[in-house]
């Protein structure tokens, strides 16, 4: 039978059904009694969105949805049984919890550590995982140090989320040969309902077994998904459909600049300009963001994490965009801000980040 291995103990699932395990840490003891509350057979539960795109809420979902969601991803990996997983993400949000779920339904052996930048730096966590998940943030930390590397090409399948990966990610992962696939979903279906596999840039998703796609007038996916409670959940995402399968995805519809008539996708855009950005900042956090503007009726402006506002290298920047984009594609300016905005997930709060440049 499977267990949950944590710092300094291991719980089997029967005894993690009976309470049977050491009150301590906050974190693992709220991990293990929803764990618990599962095994039980409860029903349904509470999950936070992560508040990408809007206000957070919470929203009620269904245990047939997470066992729809955990069952499609082990018929599509063909995951042997008693696989090994490592769980590195928040389980307060639902890809953390997902990661619970699928260690209860496929009778798995699970570390669980709590969340950090390189969670493979912890002596517990060996790499000889047959499924991790993390964020971008997190797989950019495990590739820029060695040990953490020889680990991550040991995962024999690691799944990214959470965010878009950089085109500098992908180009490394791909390098490395990491064996890795950006996922695409959201709280409202459980996780992922569709997986890419990283061999490059040029992402193209394959949906989860079950899972039907299409898009609407203005090509904006839906989907129709047993781990999702509508029956149709219509996205503002905007995306290429290759078959009945297969999707690209290009960006978010409710993040489109319309800059004097020409509409801009921040999210392509910020691939391109990102090693530009790096070369005159380092790795810093960055987002386009677009402005109400009187003339253009919305002006494009390069949000930069940065603690100095340098207008004298912010120009140069420009100025090296410039030979890489567009004219319209060129920003009309550089915000700097101290901090930026994070959700619960830890995704950039692009609306509040602004509001507090102000």
């Amino acid at each position: 039978m499977g267990k949950i291995i944590l710092e300094k103990n291991a719980y089997s699932f029967d005894q993690i059904l009976k309470g049977n395990w050491e009150e301590g840490d906050t974190y693992f003891n709220e991990a293990l009694h929803f764990c618990q509350s599962w095994l039980q057979g409860q029903d349904s539960f509470l999950l936070q969105t992560s508040g990408s795109t809007g206000i957070p809420k919470t929203i009620t979902v269904d245990r047939i949805q997470m066992e729809n969601s955990a069952t499609a991803t082990r018929k599509f990996f063909r995951m042997a049984k008693n696989p090994r997983l490592l769980c590195c993400l928040n389980t307060q949000m639902i890809a953390g919890k997902m990661m619970l779920v699928r260690a209860m339904m496929w009778d798995a052996d699970l570390i669980l550590t709590k969340p950090k930048e390189n969670p493979l730096e912890e002596e517990l966590v060996d790499g000889e995982f047959d499924l991790v998940a993390m964020v971008p943030m997190q797989v950019a930390s495990c590739l820029s140090q060695n040990p953490s590397l020889q680990k991550l090409r040991k995962i024999k399948t690691l799944l990214i989320g959470g965010a878009p990966s950089p085109k500098s990610l992908l180009e490394l992962v791909s390098k490395e040969n990491i064996s890795a696939f950006q996922t695409y979903g959201m709280t409202e279906t459980v996780s992922h309902i569709a997986l890419a596999k990283i061999a490059g840039t040029e992402l193209v998703y394959e949906t989860l077994p079950g899972v039907t796609i299409g898009i609407d007038l203005d090509k904006r996916l839906w989907i129709e998904a047993p781990m999702s409670k509508e029956k149709r959940l219509q996205t503002n995402d905007l995306v290429d459909i290759v078959d009945e399968k297969h999707f690209m995805w290009i960006g978010r519809s409710d993040f489109t600049i319309n800059s004097g008539g020409f509409k801009i996708q921040p999210e392509n855009l910020e691939s391109q300009i990102a090693p530009t950005i790096e070369a005159y900042y380092g790795k810093v956090e960055f987002f386009l963001f677009g402005l109400d503007d009187e003339k253009l009726g919305q002006k494009l402006v390069l949000v930069i994490e940065s603690n100095r506002t340098d207008n004298e290298k912010a120009g140069k920047l420009l100025y090296s965009i410039s030979d890489l984009v567009h004219k319209y594609q060129i920003p009309k300016e550089v915000i700097f801000v101290k901090e930026f905005v994070k959700t619960p997930s830890g995704k950039i709060n692009k609306s509040e980040t602004i509001k507090s440049a102000k």
